[in-house]
């Protein structure tokens, strides 16, 4: 199992992972200390601990957020699917209707030319 070295307020700490994916736990690590150090910047030195729950309090926030939206859009796309699928049904009942009147009215010339041409 890989393991590399990330940097969170200045400490080091060694994380294993999963194959391929140290990228993307370094990138997480570097989002999480930029989140500290923000921080850090807004309320001063308040404590490491203290920042770090900040930190991960904020981001866990926005992920519920992010879920909260997701799952909303998830609603709206079942809608809007449904939706499509009515006017589907509608457009194709429409088209029935439209090709049953042609048939009709190709049957009603075709009546009309057979008795001009037998008279």
């Amino acid at each position: 199992m890989p393991q590399i070295n990330v940097t969170i307020d200045g400490k080091s700490y060694r994380m294993a992972c999963a194959e391929g994916e140290e990228a993307h736990l370094a990138a997480l690590a570097a989002s999480f200390d930029a989140r500290v150090a923000e921080m850090r910047k807004a309320f001063g030195e308040i404590g490491d601990m203290r920042l770090q729950v900040m930190a991960a309090l904020t981001q866990a926030d926005e992920l519920t957020d992010v879920r909260r939206r997701f799952a909303e859009l998830e609603t709206e796309t079942v809608a809007l699917r449904a939706t499509v699928a009515a006017a589907d049904a509608e457009q194709a009942a429409a088209e029935a209707r439209i090709a049953e009147g042609l048939t009709r009215a190709a049957e009603r010339v075709e009546r009309l030319a057979n008795g001009l041409s037998a008279g």
